[in-house]
């Protein structure tokens, strides 16, 4: 057979291995790989950690740079609609909390997102996110308190802050201070894989 039959034949088959309803990442730029190569992103690895572990679930990347709970609300419908997700994995909130946006606001757009995914037949992934210590006690501790007291709620697994081995490493951040680096983003994969095993058929 020839060489580019033979590629084209592999890739039919990876292709039909990954068929079925999807997991999918709704986050901000942390998910949406801001600042690197689309295969150096996190959920890109995360990806090829499911096929290497006989794990044929295919994982679709709905992430956008810049995206709050608001917005990861008003796109949710089309998103559920269009993917059917068997998995979400909600990554969201981070720009809320830069933004110094409600943190009780932000409390109810996750809570609506997780509702209509569940109410979809999707099961629920939380990511949590931490922000920088300059926002001030009470409003840090009101914007992390969101993520535990959603997964209470809703029953469902939280990844207790998803940057937990990298923000404070400046070897593994950005220049920016705020973004994951290339070498951040296996950390990042590893730390979700554990969470999201179990949630799998």
């Amino acid at each position: 057979m020839p060489k580019f039959l033979f590629a084209m034949f592999v890739s039919l088959l990876s292709m039909s291995a990954l068929a079925g309803p999807p997991i999918v990442v709704l986050g901000d730029s942390i998910s949406a790989g801001y600042g690197l190569e689309l295969e150096q992103a996190w959920v890109n690895l995360l990806q090829k950690k499911l096929l290497a572990s006989k794990h044929n679930d295919r994982i679709s990347n709905a992430s956008i740079s810049g995206e709050t709970s608001a917005g990861g609300l008003a796109r949710i419908d089309a998103i559920l609609s269009r993917e059917k997700p068997a998995v979400l994995l909600l990554q969201l909130g981070a720009n809320d909390g830069l933004r110094g946006l409600s943190p009780v606001q932000m409390k109810t757009n996750l809570a609506e997102i997780i509702r209509r995914a569940q109410k979809a037949g999707a099961k629920v992934l939380l990511l949590g996110m931490k922000i920088p210590p300059n926002y001030g006690k009470r409003y840090i501790e009101m914007f992390y308190n969101v993520y535990p007291q959603l997964a209470k709620e809703f029953a469902i697994p939280l990844v207790p802050f998803l940057l937990e081995e990298v923000a404070l490493n400046k070897k593994l951040m950005q220049a920016d201070g705020l973004h994951p680096n290339a070498l951040a983003q296996p950390i990042l994969a590893n730390s979700v894989e554990p969470y999201l095993l179990p949630l799998l058929n």
